[in-house]
């Protein structure tokens, strides 16, 4: 039999099962105790029944006329009668017996004494020497219906008890690990980031180990991540004055030299160093996604940073390429707008480095607070899009890039609890690529200034 995954479900079912198997145990121990007492308790009436009736018997028979003459007694009211008794000399002639008793019953008498036939119990004496001689008989049939009442008398409340002492043990199990169960409910509602400590108060004491070796080891991951960010953004920070210093360099180095070998490695220097820059500016981001605090205690209208982050782009890398639509009543979110410049930045960034150049990026916030970013190009396969938000994971290797913008978006995405979704290709289309999330959005304030759509 396989146990309950329950630890409650399997203390219950023990400890039912235990205390049911004491009780038949008990009870059956007990019942042959009395049976064996209520033997002894029958045999002493058999015995002290023909003790009595022996001298009487004697009198009665002595004072008769004639001798060898059976005399029956008539019952006096109808009853039960469990003893009956039979009067012999020593010849085996019959004296005197009970209304009811059948000769047939009483087997030849040898000796006084107890014995046993298949029907009855019986018990022997005798006086004037052997010359009367008296046997009364009991009905074994008797003492077991007594031992069957008496049998029903100790299991019938067994049908109460155990079920009650079974309700019980259930309710007492439940009660005992309720701070158990409360410990269990606080850990599953902790999301995978929440490293905090576990509250240890009030559980029971072979649980308390528990809480606290989880609680230095969630001390140590913290540290362990914290130290991890703080190395990426330190290490991403300090290379950027000696990269954006290599860089001016580079580029005096073009400007100085007259040899076009030479401005040619110069130019290629600059590109590498740019392209370090942005992967340092990258980890940053990342560092700011996984360790900063991304909702805020009051709501801001997304709109005008979603513009910015799009005109930004479109003036630098890709003049008319881009079309913004905004919805327009405010879309108010409690997500720090700096998080939400980074992750509309990286979408938008993404869709323009890898989407197809002759046709427009499609940038839409609706009301309800979904960032869609779609682009066309080729359709990507179901295991590509699930290993596009790994880091230093591009689609094509061919293209420039970090490989850290999806994953910066999904890092913010999924610590505002809204996974990041990716079609490809996208929803309408036979085509492209689509990246969506839905921002916590509360209730929108109606602004004086409405939201433009800009393409």
């Amino acid at each position: 039999m396989t146990l309950p995954r329950s630890l409650q479900a399997r203390l219950a079912l023990s400890l039912g099962a235990l205390l049911t198997v004491l009780w038949i145990a008990a009870a059956s121990v007990t019942a042959l105790l009395l049976r064996h007492e209520m033997d002894e308790v029958f045999d002493s009436a058999l015995q002290e029944t023909a003790q009595r009736l022996l001298p009487l018997a004697v009198v009665d028979i002595v004072g008769r006329e004639e001798d060898g003459v059976t005399q029956r007694l008539a019952a006096i009211r109808t009853h039960d009668e469990f003893f009956t008794y039979i009067v012999r000399d020593a010849e085996g002639r019959i004296l005197l017996q009970s209304h009811a008793a059948d000769p047939a019953v009483f087997p030849a008498h040898d000796g006084p004494g107890f014995r046993q036939t298949a029907t009855h119990r019986l018990f022997s004496d005798e006086a004037l020497q052997g010359t009367i001689r008296i046997t009364v008989a009991e009905p074994l049939d008797h003492r077991a219906d007594v031992a069957r009442e008496i049998q029903m008398g100790l299991g019938l409340p067994l049908l109460v008890v155990v079920p009650l002492a079974l309700l019980c043990i259930v309710l007492a199990v439940r009660a005992s690990l309720a701070p158990l169960r409360r410990f269990c409910g606080q850990l599953e509602a902790r999301t995978a980031r929440d490293l905090s400590p576990v509250p240890g108060e009030g559980i029971p004491s072979e649980i308390a180990p528990v809480a606290v070796t989880l609680n230095g080891l969630l001390a140590r991951l913290k540290a362990t991540f914290e130290a991890e960010r703080s190395f990426a953004a330190n290490a991403a920070h300090e290379l950027r004055t000696p990269l954006a210093g290599a860089i001016a360099q580079a580029q005096r180095l073009q400007t100085e030299t007259r040899d076009p070998a030479a401005a040619a490695r110069a130019a290629e220097i600059e590109a590498t160093l740019k392209r370090l820059t942005r992967l340092s500016e990258r980890l940053m981001q990342l560092a700011r996604a996984e360790g900063g605090q991304l909702r805020l205690d009051h709501s801001a209208d997304l709109r005008p940073v979603a513009r910015m982050v799009v005109e930004d782009i479109a003036r630098t890398c890709a003049p008319g390429r881009i079309v913004l639509t905004l919805p327009p009543q405010p879309v108010m979110s409690d997500i720090d707008p700096d998080a939400f410049g980074i992750l509309c930045r990286n979408l938008v960034e993404n869709a323009v480095r890898h989407g197809a150049r002759a046709e427009p990026v499609e940038v839409t916030l609706t009301p309800g607070g979904q960032l869609m970013v779609a682009n066309d190009g080729p359709v990507l396969s179901p295991e590509t899009l699930i290993r596009l938000t790994a880091r230093f994971e591009r689609a094509d290797a061919r293209t420039d890039g970090s490989g850290l913008g999806l994953a910066i978006v999904a890092a913010i995405a999924d610590r505002i609890d809204s996974p990041l979704a990716l079609r490809s290709p996208r929803p309408g289309a036979l085509s492209g690529f689509e990246a969506s999330v839905r921002l916590p959005v509360g209730d929108a304030t109606v602004a004086t200034q409405s939201g433009i759509s800009a393409r």
